[in-house]
């Protein structure tokens, strides 16, 4: 079996399969789970945002061309999502441009905050407006975690400050006005929404009792926009799954994998299938159905 390392700063980041790049073997992998179709998006440390602006554009040309051209070798298989330069959002709409109309991408992965910027910074406005007008659907992965000092053990970064990351992202798009100043953006975030489904209770308190820290920038009850965003179902847990659809919704969790790294879930759809609770219909939509409304996609596409 091949492999490669990813190398980083002249270390090892990490030893990565030939499933990674290989799409013969993914579909081997998905044929023996049950996967029919997969969406397919970068490993986050190739984000680059640290980057010189022209460095990250040539790298995510690179990687959204690839991606575009295993796409196109095998439509009813693989759905792409792309990789843009947002350190430079000029740079970054001109990509997603190219991205949705020349590569055919229903949208693109962005990081969970962009060097020193969060989600709400008007700086991103670009991009938000170039989504909305192109239909194209915003994921939000995390990434960036603090690495060193208290977090340097027991794999917090990747236990602990992913979820952080992850419910910042949300906080900040929510707090900073993003859902308002652009209703028809769709933003779906990874790993099951981090912390913020069962924290929204205490935001939601502390938004109302604090607005002068909390509502500067937008005055509505962050829980008002439950049911308006996405998150995957990457929890490892029932009693998290049931909670998720609950308070995001059962028509906003999608089926997340993580695939094929060990924090996946190593059989796709298993929690799902497990919930006992679910019926056939609801189990659909969390495995197939709200992906293909989130990315814009029918099922007859895959047939």
């Amino acid at each position: 079996m091949g492999q490669a390392k990813m190398m980083k700063d002249g270390k090892v980041f990490r030893v990565i399969q030939e499933n990674c790049w290989d799409p013969e073997v993914r579909i081997k992998e998905m044929d023996l789970s049950g996967v029919t179709v997969q969406v397919l998006s970068t490993v986050p440390v190739m984000f680059s945002y640290w980057a010189k602006p022209q460095d990250t554009l040539d790298l995510a040309q690179i990687l959204n061309n690839d991606l575009a051209a295993t796409v196109r070798k095998y439509p009813k298989r693989f759905i792409g999502l792309g990789m843009l330069p947002l350190q430079a959002p000029d740079l970054a709409v001109k990509e997603m441009h190219r991205c949705v109309n020349e590569l055919g991408f229903p949208g693109v992965q962005i990081g969970s905050h962009v060097n020193e910027w969060d989600l709400n910074a008007p700086e991103l406005y670009d991009i938000y407006a170039a989504a909305e007008q192109l239909n194209c659907c915003l994921f939000v992965h995390p990434w960036d975690m603090q690495i060193d000092g208290r977090m340097s053990k027991y794999w917090f970064p990747w236990l602990i400050g992913m979820p952080a990351e992850t419910t910042i992202a949300i906080c900040s798009m929510i707090m900073g006005g993003i859902f308002e100043k652009f209703p028809k953006l769709k933003v779906c975030f990874a790993h099951g929404g981090g912390a913020f489904p069962y924290t929204v209770g205490r935001i939601s308190h502390g938004f109302n009792m604090r607005p002068d820290l909390c509502a500067v920038d937008n005055k509505v009850d962050p829980r008002k926009y439950l049911g308006s965003f996405y998150t995957d179902s990457l929890v490892h847990d029932r009693h998290a799954l049931r909670l998720l659809t609950s308070v995001i919704g059962e028509d906003k969790v999608i089926l997340g994998t993580d695939y094929p790294f060990p924090l996946g879930e190593l059989e796709p759809g298993k929690l799902i299938d497990s919930m006992e609770d679910f019926d056939n219909k609801l189990k659909d939509k969390l495995k197939a159905g709200n992906a293909l409304e989130f990315l814009g996609l029918s099922r007859k596409q895959f047939e």
